[in-house]
């Protein structure tokens, strides 16, 4: 079976980031798509979700029309707030298939800003 090259380079970079990933950090995996953008904290080693949010949540829903880009800002900071309170401040980005540009790299520049290391 032929797979296509963007699962290639999402199971790449995946890979990558689990093989150098240790007990004290877990994995940041994001998702998104034309008009959305989902992020969640996974656990390798328990293969647990500890976190996630996402733009289509209904406390990210509002009347007004914002951007993208502002709306994965939103979402960034939505998840830095659960992972404060959960006490996770050590992460390994997993951009998956997406270049690190756009709306990809203002929610993790977001989530630096917010107290993420990574």
């Amino acid at each position: 079976m032929k797979i296509n090259t963007s699962i290639r380079k999402r199971f790449r970079v995946s890979n990558k980031v689990k093989r150098v990933a240790s007990k004290d950090r877990f994995r940041l995996s994001i998702s998104r798509t034309s008009k959305n953008i989902s992020a969640q904290i996974i656990d390798d080693i328990k293969n647990i979700t500890l976190l996630s949010s996402s733009s289509i949540d209904k406390d990210m829903k509002s009347s007004d029309k914002i951007n993208k880009t502002d709306l994965s800002k939103k979402v960034a900071e939505n998840l830095a707030k659960k992972a404060k309170e959960k006490n996770i401040t050590k992460i390994y980005f997993d951009r998956g298939s997406y270049k690190y540009h756009g709306r990809v790299k203002a929610f993790a520049e977001t989530l630096r800003e917010k107290g993420m290391e990574f």
